[in-house]
């Protein structure tokens, strides 16, 4: 899942769950450290889960203690066929190899009659974390040079998602979006972050802390509140597909 400020996604994991009976076995691929998979089981869903990452997965086995987390691959889930009713792909296809085999795989385990869930961004100019990257654009090389070679449309374009879920050999039987807003109470919470962050780093080399710190005040200055603090919307895509 992507990282943000604390309780950033809940808007968008009611909507994940917003159909998911209880009872129903989900299983949740890149589950990090539980959040949603927490929020799962409170509902009476019964969860597993799955990251790449061995310290997340203890951390979610901590965090869900009925739950059954494992460390592996989103490209080869290792459940047997048909193991569950619901499987939820949040925030993953984007830090995948190959989304295309990881949406296999969730058909493959998911039953006849379940569903597969997955979340992704929105385009670039429908997220105001976009204002990041152009508040410090001037202490980084061109965006063209920055990115690799586009291999398509990115998924954030919803045809693009469309037509990837459907050759993964799924029905598309929703697309919904989510507003989830990104909460910061002062300048240094909104700032930590982005400091640390790749684009963060490299612009506080070019330029030093200073200079990135201000840039980032001034570009980020008419998203701050009275109160001092600062509010940042991005919309979410949450796909809904089901085996034909």
């Amino acid at each position: 899942m992507d990282e943000g400020p604390r309780g950033w996604g809940i808007p968008l994991y009611e909507r994940v769950l917003a159909d998911v009976r209880p009872g129903a076995a989900l299983l949740d691929v890149g589950c990090g450290t539980g959040t949603f998979a927490r929020l799962a089981a409170d509902r009476g869903v019964r969860v597993a889960g799955l990251d790449t990452d061995r310290r997340s997965v203890a951390a979610a086995a901590e965090h869900v203690p009925e739950g059954e987390f494992r460390v592996g691959d989103a490209h080869d889930l290792g459940w047997s066929d048909a193991a569950f009713d619901v499987v939820a792909a949040v925030q993953v296809l984007a830090h995948v190899t190959n989304p295309l085999k990881v949406l296999r795989e969730a058909t493959r385990v998911v039953g006849r009659d379940g569903s597969v869930v997955v979340t992704v961004w929105g385009r670039e100019s429908e997220c105001d974390v976009r204002v990041f990257g152009d508040a410090l654009a001037g202490f980084l090389p061109p965006r063209s040079a920055r990115r690799a070679p586009a291999g398509g449309p990115p998924l954030t374009e919803p045809d693009r998602l469309r037509k990837m879920v459907g050759l993964a050999g799924l029905e598309v039987t929703a697309v919904d979006e989510v507003t989830c807003a990104f909460r910061y109470p002062d300048d240094d919470a909104l700032l930590g972050p982005l400091l640390a962050s790749d684009i963060g780093r490299a612009a506080v080399q070019r330029a030093g802390p200073s200079a990135v710190r201000k840039a980032a005040l001034d570009g980020l200055a008419r998203y701050r509140a009275p109160d001092g603090g600062y509010r940042l919307d991005n919309l979410f895509r949450c796909l809904t597909a089901r085996v034909p």
